[in-house]
C-alpha cells in the first residue's frame, strides 16, 4: 500500500475534486500536494466508495488531458472558464 503524506480534510477534498476534473493533470496535483499519480490513485481508492472509485478509474484511464506530456499544446489551463462561477453570483 502506498504511504500518503498527511493531508488535512480540506486538502483531501481538493485533491479528489482535482482528480475528477478532466483538465487537471496529475503533474499539477503532484506539484501542489506532493502526490504522484500512484498516490492520487491510492487516495481515491481510500476515500471513495468502491463503485465511485471504479467509475473514476474508467474515466481517467487513457485520458490524455490527465498527463501534461500527452495533452495537446492547445490546452493551456487546468479548467474551463465556465467551470467556476464567481462567489456571490446567483444564476
Amino acid at each position: 500500500m502506498t504511504t500518503l503524506p498527511p493531508l488535512e480534510e480540506a486538502e483531501i477534498s481538493r485533491v479528489i475534486e482535482m482528480a475528477w476534473e478532466d483538465r487537471t493533470a496529475f503533474e499539477t496535483i503532484e506539484r501542489l500536494f506532493g502526490l504522484d499519480e500512484s498516490k492520487v490513485i491510492s487516495l481515491m481508492r481510500r476515500h471513495l466508495k468502491a463503485k465511485t472509485f471504479k467509475n473514476w478509474r474508467q474515466r481517467v484511464t487513457g485520458r490524455k488531458t490527465k498527463h501534461l506530456k500527452l495533452r495537446s499544446p492547445d490546452i493551456d489551463r487546468a479548467y474551463c472558464p465556465s467551470q467556476y462561477k464567481p462567489k456571490g453570483s446567483r444564476q
